[in-house]
């Protein structure tokens, strides 16, 4: 029931009655910032706020902020710039929203901060999750967590951060705000939005989640999935790969109903072992894409393996994805947090005051109750397993019900983005967003997933990004012209399950052309690996050795600006070893079904030598040692959400040694 305009205010008047007398309003321009010791940009800064913003409760947080002043000027207008999650840090990442706004912040101060309860924000911490051998299930770690987390856990919800930012405006002395979020950030920019209208400059939201979102079942999610994949292969991209991605995965997933799918996986150290695979790990996988356009393009390759009998290849994929960082989430993401939100905010469909069995039995059948073209073509099964409900169902909840629904969105200039491939925050979630507000402008940018403005293959999000603040605010944007990507993140076709099946190279014929052919698919297959390796890295940045198994035995490394290779095979019964460097090369060609021979560098970015006493030569500037290298290039870009300087220069150092080696 909505309240008459009066009891808003006066609920409005006893709410700020209680905090100022629990804690008195931040005086303006009370935070007191000093230099970064490790950034000439940024100054640093702390403003403790209270942790129950209604004053019901004592205690306070300090919050740790960075500010980057306008060049010009008194700023009489600020940017506060959101991080996802919930639970991400957004103080490493300040440099980078420096870098994205560009000239939007030289009329405005530039605030970053971590959110309560994150980072150096006096993050949230549980000894169950330091300790989680100690625990039977996982839903006993989220209730031991929840525990002693005690009674303050309910003081960090999205409704918090909403009050910290007021407070950040007020201690700060700005008369509007510039909000500025991606992921979760959007719901956190948007609920301020709703809270404190007349505070608000413009809005812009970068992969949108919904003021009463997320929806904890992801039917948003499901349904982006088919449209995702068919855009994959749009242009005939797929052309030799695949008719019809969508049927493929329908395909593999029936037969994982009907009984555990099992792939062969070959380890770093050439050992193989045999992995089950599940309909959870496929969306897991799906997902992880949203970070990398190369990652997209090999679930579309290996999936239709996979329909085709072929597990190998899906298999290896979904192990090089869990070795690497989910989510764009490092080791500074904060868990409890990321519960202690997320928990009392999504909207289950479950009694809370329930016994966990209950609830998760109550949530398993509001899946079930849903058409199954909803899901198609996961099912209910691979909803709950996706969601959030298996561990919520364990919290130990502090309130009833969850928070109310705010008002409506206020009419500001806003600028919505949103990656066409973009998975966890579909474009349907933007359309819902944009249609509340009526000067709101959307822009879809092709081929980019999660995090429009760090993952946009095109400037095309940039350059809107500026227009819409050229002059003031509320400039005309252009849509984004279709730019298909690179060769490289296409998808490629199955691997071959037989050397029969591989066409000779050009000029050759016989199984000396298709051993040839095969050396060539082989070399680009590793060179691939590294960069779905570059992908996974994470905050960790770049090993100085890179080793991978090969899709049918041996293993192959990149160290000391080598590629190695023990016995390494692609095609079944072809394998290569030897050392491949810019400035030689000795490989040993071998296996059940080759020519068997060897290869050293020629002139002109070559392998000449003999296969099955034939001469032979390999150009190394081939398509599919090309693609390898644009592969590597493109994971050279920097992501708000997991990228830095580490990895980019690894990056580099892996496509310098396999230009140089094939002369791109």
């Amino acid at each position: 029931m909505m309240r008459s305009t009066n009891g808003k205010l006066a609920a409005s008047i006893l709410m700020a009655c209680a905090w100022l007398c629990a804690w008195g309003a931040p005086a303006q321009g009370q935070i007191a910032f000093a230099p970064c010791g490790d950034s000439n940009d940024f100054a640093c800064g702390h403003l403790t706020v209270p942790l129950d913003p209604s004053g019901a409760s004592p205690g306070t947080i300090t919050l740790a902020l960075r500010r980057h002043r306008a060049p010009v000027g008194e700023a009489r207008s600020a940017i506060v710039a959101l991080a996802g999650g919930p639970g991400q840090p957004a103080l490493p990442f300040a440099e980078q929203f420096a870098e994205v706004l560009g000239p939007i912040a030289s009329t405005r101060d530039l605030i970053v901060f971590d959110q309560r309860g994150i980072g150096l924000s006096q993050p949230l911490s549980c000894h169950a999750f330091e300790r989680p051998d100690l625990y039977h299930s996982p839903g006993a770690l989220i209730e031991a967590c929840g525990d002693q987390l005690g009674p303050d856990r309910s003081f960090y919800t999205t409704a918090d951060t909403v009050a910290d930012i007021e407070a950040i405006r007020v201690a700060g002395g700005y008369e509007k705000l510039v909000l500025y979020g991606t992921s979760y950030g959007t719901k956190v920019a948007e609920a301020y939005a709703q809270r404190y209208p007349e505070h608000v400059e413009a809005l812009v939201l970068d992969s949108v989640v919904p003021p009463d979102g997320p929806e904890p079942l992801s039917r948003s999610t499901f349904a982006a999935v088919p449209r995702v994949l068919r855009q994959i292969c749009a242009d005939r991209a797929c052309a030799h790969v695949t008719p019809n991605p969508v049927a493929d995965l329908a395909k593999v997933l029936r037969r994982m109903r009907r009984g555990p799918l099992h792939g062969r996986v070959v380890g770093p150290g050439g050992r193989a072992r045999s992995v089950a695979l599940s309909s959870v790990e496929l969306l897991q996988l799906l997902l992880a894409g949203d970070f990398s356009p190369l990652l997209r393009a090999e679930f579309v390759t290996t999936i239709r393996s996979a329909a085709r009998g072929d597990t190998a290849p899906l298999a290896r994929l979904l192990s090089a994805v869990a070795h690497g960082e989910g989510e764009g989430e490092g080791e500074d993401f904060d868990t409890p947090l990321y519960y202690a939100t997320v928990c009392e905010e999504e909207d289950f469909p479950w009694n809370r005051a329930a016994a966990p069995a209950t609830r998760l039995a109550e949530a398993s059948a509001a899946a079930r109750a849903l058409p199954a073209s909803a899901l198609a073509p996961f099912d209910a099964a691979d909803a709950i397993e996706l969601s959030d409900a298996p561990a919520c169902a364990y919290w130990p909840y502090s309130n009833p019900s969850p928070p109310a629904e705010e008002a409506s969105l206020p009419d500001v200039p806003t600028l919505i983005l949103s990656g066409a491939d973009d998975l966890r925050t579909p474009t349907a979630n933007a359309r819902e967003v944009a249609a509340q507000i009526p000067d709101a402008r959307l822009l879809v940018v092709p081929y980019t997933g999660h995090s429009v403005l760090s993952d946009e293959p095109t400037a095309c999000a940039r350059e809107a990004l500026q227009a819409m603040f050229a002059g003031g605010v509320g400039g005309q944007i252009q849509p984004c012209a279709p730019a298909p990507p690179p060769a490289a993140l296409r998808p490629i076709p199955p691997p071959p399950v037989r050397l029969g099946l591989v066409s000779p190279a050009s000029g050759y014929r016989g199984v000396s052309g298709r051993t040839l052919h095969a050396v060539a698919l082989t070399v680009a297959d590793f060179a691939r690996q590294l960069a779905l390796a570059l992908g996974a890295a994470g905050e960790g940045g770049l090993a100085a050795t890179l080793r991978a198994g090969g899709l049918r035995a041996g293993w192959a490394q990149y160290a000391d600006g080598a590629l190695s290779f023990s016995g390494y095979s692609y095609v079944p019964g072809v394998s290569v070893s030897g050392v491949l460097r810019p400035e030689s090369a000795d490989l040993r060609i071998g296996g059940s079904a080759a020519a068997h021979g060897t290869l050293r560098l020629g002139g002109r970015a070559t392998l000449v030598g003999t296969l099955g006493g034939r001469r032979v030569r390999l150009n190394l500037s081939s398509p599919q040692a090309s693609a390898a290298i644009v592969g590597v290039d493109a994971q050279e870009s920097s992501h708000l959400a997991g990228g830095d300087s580490a990895v980019r220069a690894g990056a580099r150092r892996v496509a310098g040694l396999l230009a140089r080696l094939f002369e791109r």
